[in-house]
């Protein structure tokens, strides 16, 4: 399973990032996407119509399918259960933010372990770098967008910071490396 962190400068990445996967990825794909909670998100719809890939928001109890991107909705975090299942939570905020990447990766590397893929985008702040070190610990792959190249630098300069990150790549040549190793993982 791949998961994908972003805040700031988010969207331009995240369609970049889609539209190099193309629709057909053979695992799951879940976004979390810092948004502002007080509005109904058209992040989901803008995904699906830019990129031809089958995006939707997460839906609390559903199974995370191959093929599929699920993007967390708004003030809630998305987090991975036994199974594959998704689960969505209004606990606590993270470093003020709900749905936080951390959770999301934390969760992602207890159940998918060494299979677990983590990707940072662009963003301010630090949300992800502590769910990187709890992927990293289970075995699993650790990607952050070159904190010179992403629009906002914090998050992914904050995940290279934690000593752990595998790939840091400018983000045209992300999709192609998640594509190998999900290739990888899977056999």
């Amino acid at each position: 399973m791949v998961a994908v962190a972003s805040s700031a400068g988010g969207l331009a990445a995240l369609l970049r990032l889609l539209e190099g996967l193309g629709p057909a990825l053979p695992v799951p794909l879940l976004i979390v996407q810092h948004l502002d909670p007080r509005h109904r998100t058209l992040l989901d719809e803008i995904l699906r119509r830019r990129t031809g890939s089958a995006v939707k928001l997460a839906e609390d109890g559903e199974r995370a399918e191959p093929g599929i991107v699920y993007v967390a909705p708004p003030d809630r975090h998305l987090l991975v259960r036994s199974g594959g299942t998704l689960e969505l939570s209004q606990s606590e905020r993270v470093h003020f933010l709900r749905p936080a990447a951390d959770l999301l990766f934390a969760s992602l590397a207890d159940v998918y372990g060494d299979r677990a893929i983590a990707c940072v985008l662009t963003g301010t702040g630090q949300d992800g770098a502590d769910g990187v070190d709890a992927v990293k610990a289970r075995g699993g792959v650790v990607i952050a967008q070159d904190p010179g190249t992403a629009e906002f630098g914090g998050m992914p300069e904050a995940a290279v910071g934690t000593g752990v990150v595998d790939f840091v790549l400018p983000l045209d040549d992300i999709a192609a490396v998640i594509r190998g190793l999900v290739e990888i993982k899977r056999h």
